[in-house]
């Protein structure tokens, strides 16, 4: 993209001076300040100096169109220039909100009946937790609340959302979580897994700590588990052979509802059109965000099968209105760009070029798996994660303190390439149309970083 900025020598300093930013150590943010991004150009950003970065995480795992696709960005200015704005509520609708429920229910895994709209995945997987209670009360069945969650789980950072969620930070010093909110086992087998145990004991396993956990709370009290088919931000872990075989007979047998989290893993991320079909997930609720629109506008959407819709319905009736929804749920100019958005899935083949790529895609990713400081690389799709360890045999990890995920980030970064570190786990998320060439080039770019790293750290550096 062409367009031209403004000149302001003072934007670094502005931000410093007047934004607050999430997921930033707000002490240190003065000392290191902002990297400012000013333009897209597919898989590109560049920043306001005029660098140029491949964007290896697609922003937070959602331009999968990468950053200027022409389709949607017109598709935008036609719904703001046709209804810039209107609401949902008290029988209200629009064209382009009718049309994406429409659209998403024919693309759904398992069938579903019903779409609600909201503008974030945190909003729709509080949404899923708030039906939950909702359907269990109009259902009869009010002591059937509590939701079971995963160790490092990350499902958002709304108050129900962020309890959901499994990591420290988003729990620390926000009085977080609340009631009702259960964990269960990480399904990490690197970390999690006994010596000597395969991936489908340890699925086992992991359906028995399940299963006694359901019979510990009383089966009369659990209403739910969540979870991402592929966790994200927790590490990018992709669950064992069997795993959700294993689980979903456990639910199955004490009537708990299964939400799917899709919002990193919709929309062709994992090689299907949904993460659920990639691991035989059949839930009956799913929520989806980021790829939707490919990050282009807001915009989330939470699914549900006929029968919790029924109860859902039946209860409203009886109350008189079904009383949740947001501001922007169903947003005209959201939805017409999230519709566009699926079309381009569509009409360009997005999910068989993922399917092509993939294989090689994995195969730079798992290169890394012999080197010096590399414990574990994993992942499934355009999807990935290289887990660091200062001594790998021993599955040592560093001490968090010597922040060796941000200092490969960083390194990346120099070498022209954006990647996420989550603690000492280094996040691959590529724009979907990414070309093979670009990925030579992306790992190219880490390699630089790689070796860096590992220089640093007393070794000598290979190829990849």
């Amino acid at each position: 993209m062409n367009v031209a900025l403004p000149p302001h020598a003072g934007l670094a300093a502005s931000d410093i001076a007047a934004h607050l930013h999430p997921f930033t150590n707000l002490a240190a943010h003065p000392d290191v300040g902002p990297l400012v991004i000013a333009r897209g150009d597919g898989v590109y950003v560049e920043d306001d100096q005029g660098r140029r970065y491949l964007e290896g995480m697609s922003g937070l795992w959602c331009a999968s169109l990468g950053f200027s696709h022409a389709r949607v960005v017109e598709a935008g200015v036609a719904a703001m220039r046709t209804l810039p704005y209107y609401h949902t509520f008290n029988h209200r609708s629009n064209p382009p909100a009718i049309l994406l429920a429409e659209k998403l229910l024919s693309l759904a895994p398992v069938p579903m009946s019903k779409v609600f709209f909201a503008n974030s995945g945190s909003e729709a997987n509080d949404t899923a937790a708030k039906l939950v209670w909702y359907y269990h009360n109009a259902i009869g069945k009010p002591a059937k609340k509590k939701i079971i969650a995963r160790r490092n789980a990350y499902h958002g950072v709304t108050v129900a959302a962020a309890s959901l969620s499994g990591l420290q930070a988003n729990h620390r010093d926000f009085d977080l979580p609340i009631d009702r909110i259960l964990r269960t086992a990480c399904p990490h087998h690197y970390r999690e897994g006994a010596p000597g145990e395969s991936e489908q004991d340890f699925a086992r396993r992991l359906a028995r700590e399940l299963e006694a956990l359901i019979l510990a709370e009383g089966p009369e009290t659990v209403g739910a588990f969540i979870a991402e088919p592929v966790m994200g931000a927790g590490g990018v872990i992709v669950p064992p052979a069997t795993y959700f075989e294993e689980i979903q007979a456990v639910l199955r047998r004490y009537d708990v509802l299964l939400i799917a989290d899709e919002v990193i893993c919709g929309f062709c991320r994992t090689g299907e059109m949904f993460g659920s079909t990639t691991f035989g997930m059949r839930p009956d609720i799913l929520t989806c965000a980021k790829a939707l629109s490919s990050g282009y506008m807001p915009i989330s959407a939470v699914m549900v099968t006929e029968s919790v819709h029924e109860a859902l319905a039946a209860n409203s009736g009886r109350i008189g209105t079904f009383g949740h929804g947001f501001t922007y749920s169903g947003h005209p100019v959201a939805a017409a760009v999230a519709l566009e958005t699926l079309r381009v899935y569509e009409e360009e083949h997005l999910l068989a070029h993922v399917r092509e790529l993939a294989p090689r895609f994995q195969q730079l990713l798992r290169g890394y798996a012999g080197r010096p400081l590399v414990g574990e690389a994993r992942g499934v799709g355009l999807i990935g994660a290289i887990e660091l360890a200062e001594d790998p045999a021993a599955r040592r990890a560093f001490d968090p303190a010597r922040k060796a995920g941000a200092r490969l980030a960083q390194l990346a970064q120099e070498a022209g390439l954006i990647v996420r570190a989550m603690g000492d786990t280094i996040a691959f998320c590529p724009p979907l149309i990414i070309t093979a060439a670009q990925l030579d080039e992306l790992f190219a770019r880490f390699d630089q970083a790689m070796t860096a790293f590992e220089r640093e750290h007393g070794h000598g550096g290979s190829a990849a």
